[in-house]
């Protein structure tokens, strides 16, 4: 079967499929869940918890996903071990690093992050409804601070992409879009 032929492989065959359409949507709908849910904070709180509860089910979806989807979505294809990680942030600040068809054990660190600070995010938001954290303004500091951390784990990871768009010559966020990565 020729390279034009492969179903994960462009008509040219100089690009190949690597994000599938489950991992793009996930992506892009808890981008747009977490900035709904921000937005929402102040003046929309039935928005706001629900569009919190979008973003929990997103993340359930995509912890399921990783252990059954495609195989760069997969946790066992991209979660480095601690030497993997080291040797790689050791060769990133000699501007050494090797590009990674999927993700770079960095960015697994990031998204691993993310999830679990989604998830911390909607616990205590479900928690300050129930009886036992309703009014608990020390809960509801728990829950912003962890909203602050995560946006600023957002900018490194925004930060990150760019940089290696810039470093590999390859647009990740449009491969985030399209699915496609250079051969």
């Amino acid at each position: 079967m020729s390279k034009a032929q492969q179903p994960n492989a462009s008509a040219d065959g100089s690009q190949v499929k690597v994000w599938d359409p489950a991992v793009r949507l996930f992506h892009w709908g808890l981008v747009a869940a977490f900035a709904a849910a921000w937005f929402t904070a102040d003046d929309y709180r039935s928005i706001h918890e629900w569009v919190g509860y979008v973003a929990l089910g997103l993340v359930a979806f995509r912890l399921v996903w990783g252990l059954i989807g495609s195989r760069h979505a997969r946790f066992g294809d991209f979660v480095p071990g601690p030497g993997e990680l080291t040797s790689y942030l050791r060769r990133t600040l000699k501007h050494r690093q090797p590009r990674y068809l999927g993700h770079n054990p960095a960015a697994a660190v990031m998204i691993l992050f993310l999830l679990l600070a989604v998830i911390t995010i909607g616990a205590s938001g479900w928690l300050m409804t129930t009886d036992w954290g309703w009014g608990s303004e020390s809960l509801e500091d728990f829950h912003e601070t962890v909203v602050n951390i995560t946006l600023v784990a957002i900018a490194l990871h925004v930060a990150g992409a760019i940089v290696e768009s810039r470093h590999h010559r390859e647009n990740l966020v449009r491969s985030m879009v399209t699915g496609y990565k250079r051969r």
